[in-house]
């Protein structure tokens, strides 16, 4: 049925009414709370508290779905991230096993010259692992202590290095500590070969972070990215151990960045050639001449 014309719009009229109402309404109900919340705060927080914890539980109610939507997209990426990595993986294990079959050749044929030449072998090294418990490097001295010494076998002039390289040299040993000289020290001398060519020179330290080379021949000879390893000179130190890179050459000044980073060394290993014991044995012949 119906309604009349002006039925509907008495209704019209009363509908807008109500609107207005509503609105100031509203705008007196938040001045009225701000008063209350000015006159009684503790009021005010009661109430507040009331609210909370009526609607923390609904709250956690929905956000649980949430929570569970959230972990299974994440296993869904973990899982994505291990088959990347499985399959990485699976990509080096078989680069490993050729690698391991060129060395298991390469093994056997250098056996095979060793024995036709008869050469005979190096002394095996023996190693010390210690732990560096003191940076004493500064404006004039770079050196760690390390946490091995006599009673373990460490003796002045052994090797110490890590798995990148090359780190230094025992300068004092004591009973259950020594003092290691890095290859950044100004007083470090070291016998190397340069890049593949195996040009001969000395890496010299100089108290800053790369050593430089001196006594190389041409400094064209250098290039950045050439490989520095140990010459076996003067039996300082084995041959071959690495030691870092050409950083820079600039106007016949070589500078190499070393493999090891000081700051980073926490476990070093103290190598035993048995250099240290010829080298002594050469001084004393020599001052005896």
């Amino acid at each position: 049925m119906r309604l009349p014309t002006g039925q509907i719009s008495r209704l019209g009229t009363l509908k807008s009414l109500l609107q207005r109402f509503a609105y100031l309404s509203l705008i007196g109900l938040t001045g009225a709370l701000m008063l209350v919340g000015k006159a009684d705060t503790v009021l005010v927080e009661r109430a507040r508290d009331a609210v909370t914890d009526a609607v923390a539980p609904v709250l956690r109610v929905m956000s649980e779905p949430a929570a569970v939507i959230s972990n299974f997209v994440n296993n869904l990426r973990e899982l994505a991230a291990i088959r990347e990595e499985n399959a990485a993986l699976r990509e080096a294990n078989a680069r490993l096993l050729q690698w391991q079959s060129v060395a298991q050749k390469l093994e056997t044929e250098n056996k095979s010259l060793r024995d036709l030449t008869a050469l005979v072998p190096e002394p095996s090294a023996t190693f010390v692992t210690a732990r560096v418990i003191a940076d004493t490097g500064g404006a004039f001295a770079q050196s760690i202590l390390i946490t091995a010494g006599q009673s373990g076998g460490v003796k002045k002039g052994q090797v110490v290095m890590t798995g990148e390289g090359l780190v230094g040299r025992v300068m004092q040993a004591g009973l259950y500590s020594a003092r290691v000289l890095l290859i950044t020290d100004i007083n470090s001398r070291i016998p190397v070969q340069v890049g593949e060519a195996g040009n001969r020179a000395i890496l010299a330290g100089d108290n800053s972070l790369r050593p430089r080379l001196l006594f190389l021949g041409n400094a064209s000879a250098a290039a950045p990215g050439d490989k520095i390893v140990t010459s076996g000179d003067a039996e300082a130190f084995p041959p071959g151990i690495p030691i870092g890179q050409v950083s820079r050459v600039d106007e016949g000044v070589v500078e190499v960045e070393p493999f090891v980073v000081r700051d980073k060394i926490q476990h070093v290993r103290v190598a035993d050639y048995g250099l240290a014991g010829i080298l002594a044995q050469e001084i004393a012949a020599a001052k005896e001449k």
